[in-house]
């Protein structure tokens, strides 16, 4: 019995025909999100902006959806509630004020207020400029290493072609992902960088699976046209592409709906960063091998012109 197949085993689209529009997509996705950045600029959250952190403890479970609509009433601007560890345990986040020290301590003050008796406050901290910097430029190095890491190894796992190729498709995932956030205004802080780190790892994971197909063929199809090669490669592998990028959706459609707004943001990160990471696998990553001198001859020499199966 032959299990569910969103996508014909068989089918045979015609991808790489079609690379120079995926080509000005992509590109126009780049340059609009470049735009983006450095034209509206990013609404960075209290991680990498500064602001006031606050641990508080209750005497029963917070109801945290009442808790985040007192405080939002008071005019302090973004305030975030966490609930961590025990129900009764909440970190609350809230951005800096205009002023000096001084407007920090008054917003302390008017939370208290609002929170009334029978909290306790086990620890109240401001978030300086200094320490906002050092979480950003953190968050970047380990972007950066994170696709540092996967360049080297894509590149001994298959040859450096197929390492640039994965890596200019990861570019323009996080490019995209940054853009997204700069045009509809998101709070982009440490959880979307943890959100970006998951996106990189699940592009390559798609990107990967293709890429092994591809030198699969290589090896079976010595005299085949690499255009077409490609596209095979890409069709074979296609059921197994839609019917993972499905199925992670409908868990973080989930998330996203019914998690509520403290992980929200994340959510709609990672939905966007599946859709952008199997559009790039298919789309982009493959394609760019037509134009990074791909070698025709990988160490198979008992390879023969055999068709190969479907993917299943």
């Amino acid at each position: 019995m032959r299990g569910l197949h969103l996508i014909p085993a068989n089918i045979s689209l015609s991808f790489i025909a079609k690379k120079t529009i995926f080509f000005g997509v992509s590109i126009a996705i780049i340059l609009a999100s470049i735009g983006l950045f450095f034209g509206k600029g990013l609404n960075y959250g209290i991680d990498f902006q500064g602001g006031i952190m606050m641990e508080i403890r209750t005497a029963e479970a917070v109801d945290i959806s009442t808790m985040r609509r007192d405080l939002s009433t008071l005019g302090l601007g973004d305030v975030a509630l966490q609930e961590f560890g025990n129900p009764t345990d909440v970190l609350i986040r809230i951005q800096k004020q205009e002023g000096d020290e001084t407007a920090q301590q008054a917003a302390v003050e008017s939370v208290k207020a609002t929170l009334g008796e029978g909290v306790d406050y086990r620890r109240t901290e401001f978030v300086g400029p200094k320490i906002s910097d050092e979480l950003f430029w953190d968050g970047v190095m380990a972007v950066a290493l994170a696709l540092g890491a996967i360049l080297v190894y894509i590149w001994f796992r298959f040859e450096w072609q197929f390492g640039v190729g994965a890596i200019m498709a990861l570019i323009h995932d996080v490019t995209a992902t940054i853009g997204v956030f700069a045009l509809l205004g998101l709070e982009f802080n440490l959880s979307t960088v943890a959100a970006v780190l998951t996106i990189a790892g699940y592009s390559i994971n798609d990107t990967v699976v293709i890429y092994d197909r591809v030198r699969e063929n290589l090896r079976k199809y010595k005299k085949k046209p690499l255009g077409e090669l490609l596209n095979e490669s890409i069709n074979q592998t296609l059921s197994r592409t839609v019917m993972t990028s499905v199925t992670t959706l409908i868990a973080l459609l989930a998330l996203y709906t019914l998690g509520g707004a403290v992980i929200a943001d994340f959510s709609f990160a990672m939905i966007f960063g599946v859709i952008i990471g199997t559009y790039s696998s298919i789309f982009l990553a493959v394609p760019l091998l037509l134009h990074l001198d791909l070698d025709r001859n990988p160490t198979n020499d008992d390879s023969t012109d055999e068709a190969v199966s479907d993917a299943s």
